[in-house]
């Protein structure tokens, strides 16, 4: 199993979303920035870690919002989902992935990979509270 540390990143009501490069799994998606836990990283420090190489931010205030395990049958993945509502920098794709800020109300208009759906889900039903 991977253990993945992903984050969803917020600011005025948009989240922050990269498109994953074609040659990597599930390439051509959206997706919420993060990466893989080193062996040993909890993943609040992966979260931290993979935010400031990727997106090139710190962290500076998240909470877990949800923890799922998906299996695409080539291999299974355990994802920490974090809400990132404080952060210093401007979120940006370092790796040169393509991003933009998408408001919540338009996230269901993206391709992310299956294991992203019950969150794509859960925040759309939190903005139409």
């Amino acid at each position: 199993m991977v253990e993945v540390a992903v984050g969803i990143i917020l600011k005025n009501h948009a989240v922050f979303l990269a498109k994953r490069s074609v040659e990597k799994h599930q390439g051509g998606l959206w997706e919420f920035p993060g990466g893989k836990c080193e062996q040993t990283e909890r993943p609040e420090a992966a979260l931290a870690r993979e935010l400031r190489e990727e997106v090139g931010i710190v962290v500076d205030h998240s909470y877990h919002l949800e923890t799922l395990n998906y299996d695409y049958g080539d291999k299974v993945v355990q994802l920490h989902f974090f809400v990132v509502d404080a952060f210093s920098g401007e979120a940006t794709g370092v790796e040169g992935q393509l991003t933009q800020w998408v408001s919540l109300e338009e996230l269901n208009e993206y391709d992310f990979p299956a294991a992203n759906q019950p969150i794509v889900k859960k925040l759309a039903a939190l903005n139409s509270k």
